[in-house]
């Protein structure tokens, strides 16, 4: 059954709105994780509810600990006492789950299932099996060895740890997967990437962050090289960031469609990538001031292309393509072939919908190039990424008669996007979470 299309709105107004953005995916799951083998229970302030979350949530349950949502959204997890075997866990098609997940479910006392999506099935996952494997832990689908879902971890109680190799370069989801677990390892992790490339470097210092917040001894060696000492993971109270990459099709919307979009609680320092957004619609046109704690992006009438190295912020490139195709110059970013490996591939999906609104864009060996070209409306496929359904919000504010299909696949971490987009267009808008 074909997915419903929404109607993109079209802006008509110069924007004058202020966006309340849900908390950090990355950081919610990371905590949720942490809190799961803490020693001491964890209270979540303003966390992410969205699908990414909720199968996080569901994926600690089953595997012992404790999770209730409380009336005005913060989460109370309760850690396991053992971490339990025997149970089945759903991953979706979110990335933090099925790799942070198998290395905890490593530590369960007995075999852990493994599924998600269709596409879920397709993504890059070798670097954590094989990592699980050299540190004692069978991986298996149908009694084999498997590097891909549906899988099952054959949990062994406990860990070794020591030091190994993984090669990340697809993922750098594949490094913090073995870095949360590792102060459950009993000589504790050292380990190194040995790949060509290491995309998403700040989700690494993140996952860094939040385990030296939480009190463990962990730190970088050296380019591609870390380390986690065992010890005991503290609980108590973690005030979830926004989350900055979500923030970024609405700073978007004031360049689009001119005027201007705020969104408080913006940290004053940050590990989440989505902060290089500063600089980058800075740099491609538009007035950029943070103001005590809400940052204030003005679209000033110029969109500028840009040659950009997107390594460090991938998740961004599909915001950033949609500005790109109404710039008025070429843009090239760069950085980003990992990213052929998300939700879709990312890279050819947006060159597909670029060229179906009439736009001019073709893949680079580790990237995109985008020209200039004369738009018109059209249908924008999303294949089940959110990241390209806001893409198709982005441009429709400026090209009308664009419609997205299956819109709602935003849930995966926007719980209400098209109402808050809706709202961010309206008079005054005031979209809340």
């Amino acid at each position: 059954m074909t997915a419903p299309s929404w109607a993109a709105p079209h802006a008509t107004t110069p924007l004058d709105a202020t966006v309340e953005v849900p908390g950090s995916k990355s950081l919610t799951n990371r905590y949720l994780l942490l809190a799961a083998i803490a020693a001491e229970p964890t209270h979540l302030v303003a966390p992410l509810h969205s699908r990414d979350s909720a199968l996080m949530i569901e994926a600690i349950r089953a595997l012992g600990a404790g999770v209730a949502v409380e009336p005005g959204g913060d989460v109370h997890v309760t850690p396991a006492a053992t971490i339990t075997g025997g149970g089945t866990i759903d991953v979706g098609l979110a990335g933090t789950v099925m790799r942070f997940v198998p290395p905890l479910a490593a530590l369960a006392d007995g075999d852990v299932h493994l599924d998600g999506d269709a596409r879920a099935r397709e993504r890059p996952m070798a670097a954590v099996t094989r990592a699980l494997g050299a540190l004692g832990v069978a991986v298996t689908h149908d009694g084999e060895p498997t590097d891909a879902f549906p899988l099952t971890v054959h949990g062994t109680g406990g860990l070794e740890g020591g030091e190994i190799e993984i090669d990340a370069s697809s993922s750098s989801q594949f490094v913090s997967a073995l870095l949360l677990v590792a102060p459950r390892m009993r000589n504790g992790l050292t380990l190194t990437h040995v790949g060509d490339t290491l995309p998403s470097q700040p989700h690494i210092d993140m996952t860094l962050a939040v385990l030296r917040e939480r009190g463990v001894e962990a730190r970088e060696l050296g380019h591609g090289r870390w380390r986690v000492e065992p010890g005991m993971v503290a609980g108590g109270r973690v005030v979830v960031e926004p989350d900055l990459s979500n923030a970024g099709p609405f700073l978007a919307a004031a360049l689009a469609a001119g005027g201007t979009v705020r969104v408080p609680r913006w940290p004053a320092t940050t590990t989440q990538p989505g902060d290089d957004l500063r600089d980058i619609l800075t740099a491609m046109g538009a007035r950029v001031v943070l103001d005590g704690d809400t940052l204030a992006v003005t679209g000033t009438g110029t969109l500028r292309g840009l040659d950009l190295d997107l390594s460090r912020a991938g998740e961004l490139a599909p915001t950033l393509a949609a500005l790109a195709v109404l710039a008025d110059s070429p843009t090239r970013l760069r950085g980003i072939g990992h990213l052929r490996g998300h939700e879709t591939d990312r890279l050819a999906a947006l060159v597909t919908e670029i060229t179906r609104l009439g736009g001019s864009a073709h893949e680079l060996p580790d990237g995109l190039a985008i020209d200039p070209a004369p738009l018109h409306g059209a249908v924008v496929e999303t294949y089940h990424d959110h990241r390209m359904a806001t893409f198709g919000a982005v441009v429709g504010l400026a090209v009308a008669g664009v419609e997205v299909l299956d819109v709602a696949t935003t849930a995966k971490t926007l719980p209400d996007f098209p109402g808050m987009w809706r709202r961010m267009l309206a008079p005054g808008g005031t979209p809340t979470a």
